[in-house]
């Protein structure tokens, strides 16, 4: 079986995000990029496969040069192949469409792809690659056995779980459950050094467009903002927090 487990180039959850340009393009200065959280999941389930099934493992990812230390750190806890497709990811369908052709000129019967990144929050490229793929699709993905071409998945819907069961070729949105958080992996010396030796080729894309342009960006308003009191009501402010001590 050929696995192919679609990687983002996602910020760390810990980081400062800015914007520049007038708001226009996010400012990568002094951020922390990591694997996406749902795709780890996704390729954790992979090396299971790998181990158990004797699956080969390929990682995937649409973007510059930067996100090649992601790449290798998938390489590093196992994954025996990436490739970065060498254009920027601007949307959706672009990136899908990126993938498509991976998927295609690959022949995998398995694409595992996080059910969204962290980042943009789209949860769209999954479906939109199963779609241009024709392959089968299960999002929200919990739980994933293989036996043969026969597939059993669970998935979370409203109010509940649901167990499907489907064929190959198989595309799903993977996420937190899919394996426990205790299963992820952290590569290890030996996982490092090996990762270095394993190819990591670089494919030109097929420019498909994009769909949808960002045009501003704005920060929410920080947690547990606190609204300045007008100076001629702090007065009164002081008397009932005082009066309301003394009833206590």
């Amino acid at each position: 079986m050929k696995i192919l487990v679609c990687i983002s180039h996602v910020p760390d959850t810990t980081s400062k995000i800015n914007f520049t340009d007038g708001d226009t393009k996010f400012d990568t200065n002094g951020v922390q990029f990591v694997i996406n959280p749902n795709d780890e999941f996704g390729l954790t389930r992979a090396m299971w496969f790998k181990e158990k099934q004797g699956a080969q493992v390929t990682v995937v990812n649409v973007g510059g040069p930067e996100t090649e230390p992601t790449l290798r750190k998938a390489l590093a806890i196992g994954a025996d192949a990436a490739i970065r497709v060498n254009t920027e990811a601007k949307d959706g369908f672009q990136v899908a469409k990126e993938l498509a052709n991976v998927v295609n000129d690959g022949g995998f019967d398995l694409v595992i792809a996080g059910r969204e990144s962290i980042d943009y929050n789209g949860a769209m490229v999954p479906g939109m690659l199963a779609a241009l793929t024709n392959a089968n699709f299960v999002t929200n993905c919990i739980s994933l056995e293989i036996e043969g071409t026969t597939v059993t998945a669970i998935r979370e819907i409203d109010g509940g779980k649901e167990t499907v069961t489907t064929s190959l070729p198989l595309v799903i949105g993977g996420q937190k459950g899919l394996v426990e958080e205790s299963d992820l992996r952290i590569p290890n010396m030996r996982g490092i050094m090996m990762a270095r030796k394993k190819p990591l080729s670089i494919v030109e894309p097929t420019n498909a467009p994009a769909e949808t342009n960002s045009i501003k960006f704005e920060k929410p308003e920080p947690k547990g903002a606190v609204t300045l009191v007008d100076a001629d009501n702090l007065d009164e402010l002081i008397n009932l927090l005082h009066n309301e001590a003394k009833a206590i």
